[in-house]
Formats: structure tokens, sequence, C-alpha cells
């Protein structure tokens, strides 16, 4: 009698934060691939959060889990909105539901302008990437590979996405639709994306999980690696 092999379990498709590619999520992809296909979808590709959630919705599974962490969870909300029915279950790491506060606004044109006049790394380097990390033993090399992705995405990147972030939508109500298995994850030290939004999220999705990384901040994915990936399995099982 011939035995039928269980389901593959369904596509996970990862979306990164600004500035960054894969290699945000190497730990994950090299733990999750094992019996899953594993997908990886830039977000650089318009200057709007609604434009850049049908790009990757052109190019997605016709069904799939979603993780989005930072730029890539506030996409990830745009999916859900746009396509709800096609998202089975999904994660929001390190990020905000909420629009950009005008203050926020404010302060991304003189980085814009900086960018535009050929000084992008020292952008990264003095006012974005150092708010990032929390201290630990992988600072300086984490630290080093975002500056990498970050120059290797350029200027027009840059614009581009600082651009998509000033004009996002409040999600709040997409949150309130949402009807799959959930998880809300920040590093504890995240000062970017804070405790208190991922409560939000948690208290707005119906049932979801929310996981707090101890030694981390904003990219718990490279700086607590086992420990985000721990998370991410319990979510992938519920």
């Amino acid at each position: 009698m011939t035995q039928l092999s269980p389901p593959r379990p369904d596509p996970l498709l990862l979306l990164p934060g600004m500035m960054c590619d894969a290699r945000l999520f190497a730990p994950q992809i090299a733990r999750f691939s094992v019996g899953r296909t594993v997908q990886v979808a830039p977000i650089n590709s318009a200057d709007r959060i609604e434009k850049i959630a049908r790009h990757v919705l052109e190019q997605a599974p016709p069904r799939f889990a979603l993780l989005g962490l930072s730029m890539g969870g506030i996409v990830a909300m745009e999916i859900c909105r746009q396509a709800p029915g096609r998202v089975t279950r999904a994660a929001f790491l390190d990020t905000n539901p909420k629009a950009e506060r005008e203050v926020v606004k404010a302060g991304r044109w003189p980085q814009i302008q900086a960018a535009r006049d050929g000084r992008l790394a020292s952008v990264m380097r003095d006012e974005m990437k150092p708010n990032y990390l929390t201290d630990g033993p992988r600072r300086a090399e984490v630290l080093d590979l975002c500056m990498d992705m970050a120059l290797a995405q350029g200027r027009e990147v840059f614009e581009r996405q600082s651009l998509a972030l000033m004009h996002r939508p409040d999600q709040q109500d997409t949150l309130r639709q949402l009807k799959v298995p959930t998880l809300a994850l920040c590093g504890r030290d995240d000062m970017l994306c804070p405790i208190h939004r991922h409560e939000l999220i948690a208290a707005l999705v119906p049932g979801c999980g929310l996981e707090i990384i101890d030694g981390a901040g904003h990219l718990p994915t490279l700086e607590q690696p086992e420990k985000t990936n721990a998370a991410l399995a319990r979510w992938l099982e519920r």
C-alpha cells in the first residue's frame, strides 16, 4: 500500500527592513528552508508602501506564511490589507503599525538630501545604524553587515524607501481584521520600534502571540538568531 507524503508546509515569504537584503535573514533561511520553500522579496521597487506591496504580491506564491521586519513588517501589514486570503499566517518583527509621526517625517528630509549629495554612508553610519543594535559581542560584526547591505542598495533605494515610510498608512484596522496565526516579536532593547508597539499589535490581532527577545535591539534575526528562530518555530507550528 502506497503511503502518502505529508503535505508540504506553506512557503515562507520574508520581507527585509529598510536598506537590507536577504542577509538580514541568513540564520532563518538556514533554519527554515529544510522542508519548506523560503523566499525573500525585495521592498525597494517604489516610493509608496501600497505599490511595494503590490509588486511583492505579483511575485509571491498563491498562498504563503508572511514575515516582515521593520519596514518589511509595514509592507507585510499592507499585503495583509490588499490580499488577506493569500496570507496563511503573519509575523511582524520590530515594526510599527502606526503612520509616521510628523517629527520623524521632518527628520527624513535632511537625510534624503545628504544621500543625494553623496553622503549615504555617513547617514547610515552616524544617524541610523547606531540605533539598530544593543550592546553585545556581535555588535561590530552585525553593524558592518548592515553597512554592506545599505551601500549595496544605494542612494536611490534610500530615497524611495524614506518616502514610502513617510507616507505610509496607519494599519491598525488591518490588524483588527486578521484571522490567521500571528506573531509580534521584537528585541527587548529596540529603540526604533519599542516593546509597546508590539504590545499594541498583539492587542489588535485576535490571538496574537508576543515574543520579546532578550539581548537584542532592532535586528534580533542577526543579534540573537537562535532565540529568534525558536520563537518563529513556535509561530510556524501554531
